[in-house]
C-alpha cells in the first residue's frame, strides 16, 4: 500500500513536472489578454444557452474536435481525438480514437491524482447533452439518432425519472480506454459533427458538486477559472496540465502571411484571459481607444465610429490597429410565442397578423438607422457563410405599409379606439409587446418598431430586461414578441431547428409545430449534400414566410478591431481561439507605437 501511494505521488509530480515544461516553456504570465463581452449564465458545457457562456467555456472544456481556425467552409480538425472519425457503415458507425496523455485540471474530487481524459469521459458527457432533464432540456434530434437513446431520455422525462449515466447505451460507447463509438439510426452528418465538439466533464467533479457545475469549471482545456464575479468579470488563468500546441496550418493564399508569423510558436503563449462585462458598445469602444482591451467587436453605429468612407480612419491606421469584417453566422429574428393569445395560433387573422407586421416593419430603415449599414436584411434564415444559405434567393421586399394596413381591415382589424389603434375583431383592446435585452440598440429598436407599427394602427409596448433574464423568459414561454438573434454552427440547422416541433423552448422558443416543416428538418438532416441541404433550406425558409412563427431580420456584420500588439487574430466565426493568439506586452506598454 505505500509503495502503491509513493508511486501516485511520484506519477502526479511527474506529470506536473511535464505539465510546467510544456505548458510554462510557452506561457507567459505577463501576456493578459483583456477582452470584453456580456455577462455568461454558466460554464457548464452542457447545459449553456447563451454564446457569451459558450465562449468562456470552449477556453476551459475541450471536444474531441474544433472548428479549424483557419478552413472556410468550416471543417472538423482534431482536439483531443488523435485523428478525423473513421465513418463505416455507409455513414452510420463513427469511430474516434483519443489521443492518450491528456489531463484534467487539478481538482479537490481528482484527490490529488493527475486525472487522464479518456474515451468514457466523453461518453459521460455526450449522455448529459442528452439528458432531458438538465436546462437544455435535452436534444431530441441526437436522441433520436443515436442507438438506443431515445428510452434513456423517455425514462428520465417520466415524472421523477433520473437518466441512467451507469447503464450502457447501445449506440455510444467507449470500446476502450481511448477509443469511442457512435452507431447512428441514419446519417446525420450536421448534427454528429457539431455533437463532436462538446466539451468533456469529469464525472467525479460533477458528482462532488452536486451536480451544479456552473462555477465549478474543470476541464483539459487551456484555461481554468480563476475569479467569476457576476456582472463584472471572468479572469480564467492558464491551465498547468495543459499540453503544448501549435499554431494551425492552412493552404489559403489569405493566411500565408499569418501562418508564417506564427510558425514555430509554442501556444498557448498567453498567460491570462481578463473578460470584463461590458454591455454597451461604446463603453467597449472607448476601452479598446485607451489600449485597455486588446481587441473589440463593435457592430452598428459605434463600429463606424473608427471609419470614413467605409475604410479605417487614418489615425487607427497609423496605430497599427487592423480591422477585421464578418458576416455574423447568427440569425436576428423577431420571434412570436405561438402560444400567446393575441399573436400566437395559426388561425387566418393571427397569421394575417404576423403577416401585416412583416410587411409593415421597413428592415432597410433598420440597418440604415439602428445598425448604421453594418448589417444585411435577412431575405432567409440561413445567414451568409452557413451551409444551406441560398446565394440565388431575391433580395428581401421592401417594406409595404399600405398592403400591411389593408390585410388588417380584411381580416378584422379594422376598428379602432379612441386614440386610432386597432382592436381586436370582438372589440377589446389589442397591444403588442416586445421584448428587448437592455443596451443602448435596443432604444433604437423600440423607436423604429413604434414609429412602423404606428403606420399600422397597431398600439405597442416594449418589455426591456437584462439578457440573462430574457433567456428565462423565453424558456419559460413568458413572452409576446421577441427580438434576438441564434445560430453560431457552420451548418444551418441551429437557426433551422428553432422550428422544428420536436425542439424544446431553449431552441423553438416560438414553440412552432408544423409538420410539413418537420418533415423538411429531417430531409436536410438526412442530405449528404449541401444541394440538398440547401433546397430543405429554402423551403422552409418559405413556410418561415408563410405562417410566420418567427420574421427573419438582419444578419449582423462584425467589425473586428484589433491591437498592433495582438499576434494570430482570425475573426472567430464558430468557437473560441484565444489559445492560438499571442501579445508583445513591450509594445502594448508604448501603446502600440
Amino acid at each position: 500500500m505505500f509503495n502503491r501511494a509513493i508511486r501516485t505521488i511520484l506519477q502526479w509530480l511527474a506529470v506536473s513536472v511535464l505539465a510546467i515544461g510544456t505548458a510554462a516553456g510557452a506561457v507567459d504570465a505577463d501576456k493578459i489578454l483583456r477582452v470584453a463581452m456580456h455577462d455568461i449564465e454558466t460554464l457548464d458545457p452542457q447545459q449553456y444557452n447563451d454564446d457569451p457562456s459558450f465562449q468562456v467555456l470552449r477556453a476551459i472544456f475541450e471536444g474531441m474536435y474544433e472548428w479549424d481556425y483557419l478552413a472556410s467552409p468550416a471543417r472538423l480538425s482534431p482536439l483531443a481525438a488523435a485523428a478525423l472519425p473513421e465513418i463505416t457503415d455507409d455513414g452510420t458507425t463513427w469511430t474516434i480514437r483519443l489521443k492518450p496523455g491528456i489531463y484534467f485540471a487539478p481538482d479537490p474530487a481528482f484527490n490529488g491524482t493527475p486525472r487522464e481524459l479518456t474515451a468514457a469521459d466523453y461518453v459521460y458527457s455526450l449522455k448529459r447533452w442528452l439528458d432531458p432533464n438538465l436546462r437544455r432540456g435535452g436534444a431530441p434530434i441526437t436522441t433520436d439518432l443515436i442507438v438506443g437513446a431515445r428510452g434513456f431520455v423517455d425514462a428520465a422525462a417520466r415524472s421523477g425519472g433520473k437518466f441512467d449515466y451507469d447503464r450502457p447505451m447501445e449506440g455510444l460507447r467507449a470500446i476502450d480506454r481511448y477509443t469511442l463509438r457512435l452507431r447512428l439510426k441514419e446519417p446525420n452528418y450536421p448534427v454528429i459533427q457539431s455533437y463532436l465538439v462538446l466539451g468533456a466533464v469529469a464525472r467525479e467533479v460533477v458528482d462532488a458538486a452536486g451536480g451544479d457545475i456552473r462555477s465549478r469549471a474543470v476541464g483539459t482545456g487551456p484555461y481554468r477559472l480563476r475569479e467569476w464575479k457576476r456582472g463584472s468579470r471572468i479572469v480564467l488563468e492558464a491551465n498547468p496540465a495543459y499540453r503544448t500546441l501549435r499554431f494551425p496550418d492552412s493552404d489559403d493564399p489569405r493566411h500565408a502571411v499569418l501562418v508564417r508569423s506564427m510558425r514555430g510558436k509554442a501556444l498557448p503563449q498567453i498567460g491570462v484571459v481578463e473578460i470584463s462585462v461590458i454591455e454597451e458598445d461604446v463603453t467597449r469602444l472607448l476601452e479598446f481607444d485607451r489600449g485597455r482591451l486588446d481587441y473589440v467587436v463593435l457592430r452598428g453605429e459605434t463600429a463606424n465610429r473608427l471609419l470614413g468612407n467605409g475604410a479605417l480612419r487614418p489615425e487607427y491606421v497609423a496605430r497599427g490597429i487592423a480591422r477585421h469584417v464578418l458576416t455574423e453566422p447568427f440569425l436576428f429574428s423577431i420571434y412570436f410565442n405561438m402560444n400567446d393569445p393575441l399573436t400566437g395560433g395559426m388561425t387566418t387573422e393571427r397569421v394575417a397578423l404576423r403577416r401585416a407586421i412583416a410587411l409593415g416593419l421597413d428592415v432597410e430603415n433598420l440597418v440604415k438607422v439602428v445598425y448604421a449599414g453594418q448589417a444585411l436584411p435577412a431575405n432567409q434564415m440561413v445567414p451568409p457563410g452557413v451551409t444551406g444559405h441560398d446565394p440565388a434567393l431575391p433580395a428581401r421586399p421592401r417594406a409595404d405599409p399600405a398592403a400591411a394596413r389593408a390585410l388588417l381591415d380584411r381580416v378584422g382589424y379594422r376598428n379602432r379606439d379612441a386614440e386610432g389603434y386597432r382592436m381586436m375583431a370582438d372589440g377589446t383592446p389589442l397591444t403588442l409587446t416586445l421584448s428587448l435585452r437592455s443596451a443602448a440598440i435596443s432604444r433604437e429598436i423600440e423607436t423604429q418598431w413604434k414609429r412602423d407599427m404606428n403606420a399600422l394602427g397597431l398600439r405597442t409596448a416594449f418589455h426591456v430586461t437584462p439578457f440573462q433574464e430574457i433567456i428565462k423568459e423565453l424558456d419559460g414561454g413568458k413572452f409576446q414578441m421577441y427580438f434576438g438573434g441564434y445560430g453560431g454552427e457552420p451548418s444551418a440547422y441551429a437557426e433551422l431547428m428553432q422550428l422544428y416541433g420536436i425542439q424544446p423552448p431553449t431552441v423553438n422558443p416560438s414553440r412552432f409545430k408544423f409538420a410539413e416543416y418537420d418533415r423538411l428538418m429531417v430531409e436536410y438532416l438526412r442530405s449528404p449534400a449541401e444541394s440538398g441541404q440547401r433546397a430543405a433550406a429554402r423551403t422552409m425558409s418559405a413556410l418561415a414566410t408563410t405562417y410566420v412563427p418567427l420574421l427573419p431580420i438582419v444578419f449582423r456584420l462584425e467589425n473586428y478591431y484589433v491591437q498592433p500588439w495582438v499576434a494570430g487574430f482570425v475573426p472567430p466565426a464558430f468557437d473560441n481561439y484565444w489559445k492560438y493568439l499571442d501579445l508583445d506586452p513591450v509594445r502594448r506598454k508604448a501603446g502600440g507605437s
